[in-house]
């Protein structure tokens, strides 16, 4: 029986990783120029291989516009392929060297502030003891940033959460913990020292919070609202930890943080913030280890990620 096209391996038709890498270039630069350039090819060579591509797939995969080229769904579908492989290989290549080294290997991992202060500071610490020929490099951001860099390559896997739209199925989850979320004041706050504020009582007061669509925000507001309390007033919104730490020290407002946030810098004798006495049941939908579907980490990230995963935290208060 005659085989279609489609049906026959790609390798078989003439498939190299020229051409894979080629296409991953594309997909990240989006000029043909620019994926030459950074494959290390001329542009002509780069033209006959986007021609060869489109021989053995027997489908077009990019069509000229205004400003140059873009990829077609059959173009886009392969160049993620390609990325992917190419990830892969590299991750491969890593396996062999940390074999050959003996454990020797560079980490790279990405995760949301609370869980980057209470779970990967620790295991980075011990490690620094256990495994003193690791390296490490850590990025600090919100879920949907750090899981564009893990999709990427640019880092291992994530300590977050899932972001929404087509890119969450490229990837899994372990779910690790919920996040809880304190009330965070200067020292010498009007409710500082309140053994027991009440809901009314927070109200009084600027709240600093991220901005609106954020996941921290959200989740605060419709706790208040259980509460059966309007939004708080928020005179500024900012994502920025160091600016709102500046203005709870100049000013009476109040900022939902996670608690290891909060932990960290509350309970030094000589910090200038505290901890309001008040539970709200704030609680952030759980994070977890957040890594692209399908793929194996290399053994020394998978090893720190499962130390990350295995952490037992001291009880609070």
């Amino acid at each position: 029986m005659k085989q279609g096209k489609s049906a026959i391996p790609l390798a078989h038709r003439g498939l190299k990783l020229t051409h894979l890498r080629l296409m991953a270039a594309l997909a990240e630069a989006g000029q043909i120029s620019a994926a030459a350039a950074q494959i290390g090819i001329a542009q002509p060579a780069a033209s006959r291989l986007l021609a060869e591509i489109e021989r053995i797939l027997g489908e077009p995969v990019h069509h000229r516009t205004g400003r140059g080229m873009s990829l077609t769904s059959v173009g886009q579908a392969f160049a993620l392929r390609a990325q992917r492989i190419q990830l892969e290989l590299r991750d491969a290549a890593r396996d062999m060297a940390e074999a050959a080294s003996g454990g020797v290997g560079h980490v790279r991992i990405g995760s949301v502030t609370g869980p980057a202060i209470d779970r990967v500071l620790p295991v980075l610490r011990n490690a620094r003891l256990t495994a003193p020929q690791v390296t490490f490099e850590v990025i600090v951001g919100p879920s949907d940033v750090l899981c564009e860099n893990l999709l990427s390559g640019r880092i291992d896997f994530a300590i977050g959460r899932l972001p929404e739209g087509p890119s969450r199925d490229l990837l899994t989850i372990a779910q690790i913990a919920p996040e809880p979320v304190s009330l965070v004041t200067r020292r010498g706050h009007p409710l500082a020292q309140h053994p027991n504020p009440t809901v009314a009582d927070l109200l009084h007061y600027d709240w600093i919070m991220p901005p609106p669509e954020s996941l921290l925000t959200r989740t605060v507001l419709r706790r208040l609202q259980a509460h059966g309390v309007e939004a708080p007033p928020q005179r500024l919104s900012t994502a920025s930890f160091l600016l709102t730490f500046a203005l709870l020290q100049q000013s009476n407002a109040i900022a939902p943080l996670a608690l290891a946030v909060a932990n960290s810098f509350s309970q030094p004798i000589d910090s200038p913030y505290t901890q309001l006495a008040v539970d709200l049941g704030i609680e952030v939908e759980p994070f977890g280890l957040v890594t692209r579907a399908r793929s194996v980490l290399p053994p020394t990230a998978a090893r720190i990620a499962h130390e990350i995963q295995a952490l037992t935290l001291p009880l609070a208060g």
